[in-house]
């Protein structure tokens, strides 16, 4: 049967799901380069070269020093919106089918609260772009997480909505450390054999101390609950300055650096590697 133009053009059109991939590709990209910073930054810091540590958001804060800063602020902020929309995806359409007992809807739920967090941070790298935002003492991480809580408190039942955050994100950190112990990831990953020797157990490191971090956060948002004090929320900045406090703290904070360092790395990996499969 010959083929026809129509059919040629059909072809030839990149459709909704080319797009979607894409942006959920670049998505991975962004929020990889966004821990690869925190984390190489955090362990400078350790070792006493970087001055003090800094979460998400101050990550970003130091690329408006780099050379061509804003256009690089700008392609993450929406790259970290594509990983949002990719999140919400995930959740309502249930993409990687985590089903809809009561695991998987809390997994569902996990998403719903990243695809929000990352949405923020894409808000909040717009307004370094247009200068919209606070000075750098007062926009870091702590800044994002006791803003958000402090909101959560005002609304009806907000003491709960807390506590329900804090209980979702400490199963985000459950899970991740699942997924690094036992390699969960590898069933959405197609990677050539050569390269999983390598990269699987980087990207194993990287989920557990990312799920260590998670459980940490979702203890301070806990407690705020339990004390009605949005102050004593906290992000991954207030991880580190946990982690410093602590006997060998030192060297628990290079540790984690270079575990949110190789989850940078485990998100660029993922960019490029995982099935990503919209459902539509």
């Amino acid at each position: 049967m010959p083929i026809s133009q129509e059919d040629i053009v059909a072809y030839n059109t990149p459709d909704h799901k080319d797009a979607v991939q894409l942006y959920a590709r670049m998505g991975y990209a962004s929020r990889g380069i966004v821990y690869l910073l925190v984390g190489g930054l955090a362990a400078l810091a350790a070792f006493g070269q970087g001055g003090q540590t800094e979460g998400s958001r101050g990550a970003l804060e130091r690329l408006l020093a780099a050379p061509f800063g804003k256009v690089l602020l700008g392609l993450i902020a929406l790259g970290l919106l594509g990983y949002a929309m990719w999140r919400c995806i995930q959740a309502i359409k249930d993409t990687d089918a985590h089903g809809s007992e009561a695991k998987g809807l809390a997994i569902r739920a996990g998403l719903l609260i990243s695809a929000v967090t990352h949405t923020l941070l894409a808000f909040y790298a717009g307004t370094l772009i247009f200068r919209l935002g606070g000075s750098s003492s007062d926009s870091g991480g702590s800044g994002g997480s006791q803003g958000t809580v402090g909101w959560l408190f005002e609304q009806p039942f907000g003491r709960y909505l807390v506590g329900f955050v804090g209980l979702c994100i400490i199963g985000a950190g459950i899970a991740h450390c699942i997924k690094g112990v036992k390699a969960k990831f590898d069933k959405h990953f197609d990677m050539p054999e050569s390269t999983k020797r390598w990269a699987y157990p980087v990207c194993r490191f990287g989920l557990i101390i990312r799920g260590i971090v998670f459980l940490i956060v979702g203890g301070f948002f806990i407690t705020a609950a339990y004390h009605i004090n949005p102050s004593e929320a906290g992000g991954t900045e207030e991880v580190f300055s946990a982690l410093r406090t602590q006997a060998f703290g030192q060297w628990l904070l290079a540790f984690v650096a270079m575990g949110l360092f190789a989850f940078g790395a485990y998100s660029v990996l993922a960019s490029i590697y995982r099935r990503i499969n919209p459902g539509m």
